[in-house]
């Protein structure tokens, strides 16, 4: 896989996890419906648990492959696409954390 797709399943995976579409949205239409429209739906808490539970179901399933590979019934590409996919996953994950970290430090310089 390159860069572009899987960049472009991330944001699928995003899409997914939000419970805006099915991938078909673009970005921008999911964000909007994110932070605009849907607020009785879930919470952001709700959101980012449901995140969080995706990049580890994805790290299992990358370790399935992984492990049926070494028994002889996995392809190796198959393996090592679902690591790579695990891997942008995370750093998604990391850059959404660093960036809620960030704004939370902004809120909190604010005066009163």
């Amino acid at each position: 896989m390159t860069i572009p797709s899987l960049a472009a399943n991330a944001y699928q995976n995003t899409a997914r996890l939000t419970g805006q579409g099915n991938g078909a949205q673009s970005l921008g239409g999911g964000l909007s419906g994110a932070l605009g429209g849907d607020a009785g739906s879930s919470s952001f808490g709700d959101m980012v648990q449901d995140a969080v539970q995706g990049v580890v179901d994805q790290g299992r399933a990358a370790d399935t492959k992984t492990v049926d590979m070494m028994n002889g019934k996995a392809n190796v590409v198959d393996v090592v696409t679902a690591v790579s996919e695990t891997e942008v996953a995370l750093q998604t994950m990391v850059s959404v954390r660093d960036k809620v970290i960030a704004a939370y430090e902004e809120i909190m310089r604010m005066s009163i």
